[in-house]
């Protein structure tokens, strides 16, 4: 039986790890029901959030100003987690979020420095899925999101859409799942191989560098992004949603 793990919750620009950012990370440490330990942070990207984002998370641009850079609070969570157990809803989402910074963070520290025998995989580790658990032991709910689940099992979740709310939420809704129904489906309680395929990314080119800091001087935008950390997908995303805001060196709008 799981009797330590980490419940995480992450909020996104979108659905797409390989396009959208994590806005925020909250995890809790349970040990034997309880709540031992707790990391939560916002992340700064110096780019817009969508408006819709914005709408369903209450998470501004304002809030996230000066926050971690995304960097410090993916490693911020790797060194609070460890190699526990993880448990989401519909931790696979989170997880790929996760683990896709989690190889950008790794590509850049071994840039330069692989060898043929660098083929392992950087961030591997078992979870457990209140979604896929409520699904099978709960058929007769219409819906099983997790405010409908907490509505439910009379759990308090007053910041839906919120990371560190969500993940105190799926805990305690796993511990009243697993108190209901562990003895009857054992196996759904058990930890499994999270699978989520990441494609490597290579670091941000030299000139992709340049431009962005081109830009970022002569728009006389205040970031904090390290630039020579960002891959190329990153940092193209950065230098479109630079143009998008403010315009092409040249053309202040």
């Amino acid at each position: 039986m799981c009797t330590t793990y980490i419940a995480f919750d992450l909020e996104t620009t979108g659905l797409r790890p390989s396009v959208d950012r994590i806005l925020e990370i909250g995890a809790v440490r349970v040990e034997d029901g309880e709540v031992t330990g707790t990391y939560e942070t916002l992340v700064d990207h110096a780019l817009p959030i969508p408006e819709k984002i914005t709408e369903l998370t209450g998470i501004t641009e304002e809030m996230t100003a000066g926050a971690l850079d995304i960097r410090t609070a993916v490693e911020g969570f790797l060194k609070f987690s460890g190699d526990e157990v993880l448990l989401g809803h519909n931790i696979l989402f989170d997880y790929g979020f996760m683990k896709r910074n989690v190889w950008n963070l790794h590509a850049l520290q071994t840039a330069g420095k692989r060898t043929g025998s660098d083929t392992g995989d950087p961030y591997e580790r078992m979870g457990l899925d209140t979604l896929t658990i409520a699904r099978t032991v709960l058929p007769q709910l219409e819906s099983k999101s997790l405010d409908k689940l907490a509505d439910w099992y009379q759990i308090p979740l007053e910041h839906h859409h919120r990371a560190m709310d969500d993940a105190l939420t799926t805990a305690r809704l796993f511990e009243r799942l697993r108190e209901d129904y562990g003895e009857k489906y054992p196996a759904l309680f058990e930890p499994k191989p999270l699978q989520y395929q990441v494609r490597r990314e290579g670091p941000a080119t030299s000139s992709q560098k340049v431009y962005l800091r081109e830009l970022i001087k002569y728009h006389r935008i205040d970031t904090g992004v390290k630039i020579d950390l960002l891959t190329k997908n990153e940092a193209s995303r950065m230098i479109d949603g630079i143009i998008l805001r403010y315009g092409k060196i040249g053309s202040r709008l």
